[in-house]
């Protein structure tokens, strides 16, 4: 039995391979690497990957480093219809015996054609060597092919323009036909551009890039469910009494708001999100996440808008949220609160927040951003392109909707 036959018969009866038995590096077989990637994929940890497939973690985390956490494609086998290096061979003495084509593949029980363009490829009768033949063949077959960013200068720039103003490669593919509606050349998936940004051995886009993303990460990861606790209020209306145009984002004018925090929960950032459009402001709170300040920070905020987009806000029941009453005094805009544990009915707020984190880090001190930094991150966040929006920036959407 070959030696990946019995590997595979001991992955599927459990019995694994020892941790010992392959080394860190490229030398362990495809099978084993492959119930690792499997198991990582499904959203195992490292550990449990490298427990799966019975090697040991360190050998899986290193599989992961050289690939930047993209799965890489399984080995290709050489397909039945190609030449191998015997039938080469063969063609090979042949062609020095002065045997014509024709003889030559029916010693090979292959078309008259094949041999004749292998030949022809090759270098031709006087020139042909099965080495040389096939080494060429392996060239020709490899995969992947040179990556689109890597040979298309016109579209990496276009590429790198957009990480480095903080688009996301999703926003940059959908960008792309909007900006370019008639020039084919100028596509590229998202999932091309991460590969080209975390598989650095396919050489298309600088590894700093990477930091340009939100998360900063240097290597793909499966998503992890968040969790997040609640703090109560009361007197409060619940989102059950919002109006139907706020549910369904027909109206401008209804806000998600939330607090992003810092340190220890020493510092805090406040943010609105427009339902219809997805525009964002930050609110400076130099005190932190007392209802005082967050009050007062939301009505000189609220107070900045036309009439017609003050219409009502959401917020989560966090205790900061105490001075609700005095903000609906003073802005005329009534304040819903959501259901326990139920983020999802603040989804733009939330999907902001996460978007947020690349300029306001976790576990970071956020009270040493000033107000024109706020205003400045709000501001390039709103001339991100959205795909929720078709693409248009929330920018575009609410200047659309105001006269």
């Amino acid at each position: 039995m070959q030696r990946s036959s019995v590997i595979l018969v001991l992955i599927v009866r459990g019995a694994g391979v020892g941790a010992k038995g392959w080394p860190v590096g490229h030398a362990t077989p495809w099978p084993v690497r492959e119930v690792a990637w499997r198991a990582w994929s499904a959203g195992a940890s490292g550990e449990q990957a490298a427990a799966a497939a019975g090697v040991a973690p360190a050998a899986f985390y290193q599989w992961v480093r050289d690939c930047g956490g993209v799965r890489p494609r399984a080995p290709r086998p050489r397909a039945a219809l190609r030449l191998s290096a015997a039938e080469r061979e063969d063609i090979s003495r042949g062609l020095a015996a002065g045997s014509s084509y024709a003889a030559i593949a029916r010693g090979i029980a292959r078309p008259t054609s094949t041999v004749s363009r292998e030949v022809a490829r090759n270098g031709g009768r006087r020139r042909y060597r099965a080495t040389r033949a096939e080494g060429h063949a392996f060239i020709r077959a490899r995969r992947p092919k040179p990556a689109k960013l890597a040979t298309h200068t016109r579209l990496r720039g276009y590429v790198e323009t957009g990480l480095q103003q903080h688009w996301s490669p999703q926003q940059i593919a959908a960008r792309l036909v909007l900006d370019h509606p008639d020039d084919e050349t100028m596509r590229v998936s998202h999932e091309t551009i991460y590969t080209s940004l975390f598989v650095q051995a396919r050489g298309a886009l600088r590894k700093e890039l990477t930091t340009c993303l939100r998360t900063g990460r240097t290597m793909r990861r499966p998503h992890r469910p968040r969790t997040e606790g609640r703090h109560f209020i009361d007197d409060k209306v619940m989102i059950s009494a919002r109006p139907a145009e706020a549910a369904d984002r027909a109206v401008p004018g209804h806000w998600e708001g939330d607090l992003i925090l810092g340190k220890a929960s020493k510092s805090a950032v406040g943010t609105l999100v427009e339902r219809s459009t997805r525009f964002t402001m930050l609110l400076h709170l130099p005190g932190g996440q007392h209802a005082e300040g967050v009050a007062a920070a939301i009505t000189a905020k609220i107070g900045e808008l036309p009439q017609q987009l003050r219409r009502s806000l959401t917020w989560d029941q966090g205790k900061e949220m105490a001075g609700h009453v005095a903000i609906k005094a003073a802005t005329g805009m009534q304040v819903y609160f959501c259901d326990p544990h139920s983020p999802w009915q603040r989804g733009s707020n939330e999907n902001t927040n996460g978007l947020l984190r690349q300029y306001l880090p976790k576990g970071t001190d956020l009270s040493v951003h000033a107000p024109a930094d706020l205003d400045r991150i709000a501001a390039e966040l709103n001339a991100r392109p959205r795909q929720t929006l078709g693409w248009k920036t929330p920018s575009e959407a609410l200047t659309e909707l105001l006269p």
